[in-house]
């Protein structure tokens, strides 16, 4: 019975996801942003719970990550795409534009197909995960009805959308190691860059509240790369 515990909070993760993805289409992005984050604690637990059960399995590895397709990919990318619609249209152009939002669901797809056959990816990410991403763009819909000139100017403008939404792409899939959050032990020294990130958050999510996400995740990256290439 305990085996399939896991996998039924892995479905609970699709579950969010799904009914996030009709609540973006429905134009309520505030509660498809909700859903991302209600499926990222589920993505948390059925990792967590298989671990501690110790019932791994292939068809608990395949099952994540088509959940995870659908709450930190399309559901994302579907939020990207009525930030587009939301922002001024550019004539015959904006047709393109709008879909480029789609290029999170397609680069997320590679991403979550290589992690399954990547043995790279033990104590580290490459590329950043499919999380992440997600909930960066959750943060969106936040710091939209937060109002704010500054952050208005960029989620409104249709060419700033096109470019974060090929830049998340590539930042699905480039081949730089980035820091896991699996923890082997709780010694400072080998956990100095996690610790920074945890303090980190918290002191700027109590700041800026959901306008620190992109700014966490800019400094994850950073703090990675400082790691992986002049820590090691």
């Amino acid at each position: 019975m305990k085996k399939h515990i896991p996998n039924a909070i892995t479905c609970l993760n699709l579950l969010s996801g799904c009914v996030g993805v009709t609540f973006a289409y429905s134009n309520n992005l505030i509660y498809a942003a909700i859903f991302i984050f209600i499926a990222a604690g589920f993505d948390f637990i059925d990792g967590m719970s298989a671990r501690v059960l110790k019932v791994h399995s292939p068809l608990g590895k395949e099952l994540d990550s088509l959940a995870d397709m659908i709450s930190f990919g399309f559901l994302p990318a579907s939020i990207v795409y009525q930030l587009f619609l939301q922002a001024p249209q550019l004539g015959e152009m904006s047709v393109y534009l709008n879909y480029s939002a789609f290029f999170i669901a397609m680069f997320s797809a590679l991403r979550l197909a290589k992690f399954n056959i990547d043995p790279r990816q033990g104590d580290h990410f490459i590329g950043l995960p499919t999380p992440a991403v997600a909930i960066l763009i959750a943060s969106l819909p936040f710091i939209t009805a937060g109002g704010g000139s500054f952050w208005m100017a960029f989620i409104q403008n249709p060419f700033f959308l096109f470019i974060f939404s090929i830049g998340s792409g590539i930042l699905l899939v480039m081949e730089v190691p980035l820091i896991s959050f699996k923890f082997r032990n709780f010694e400072l020294r080998e956990n100095l860059f996690r610790y920074i990130l945890i303090l980190s958050a918290v002191i700027l999510i109590l700041i800026f509240k959901f306008a620190a996400v992109p700014i966490l995740i800019f400094l994850y990256i950073v703090l990675s790369i400082i790691q992986f290439t002049f820590i090691r």
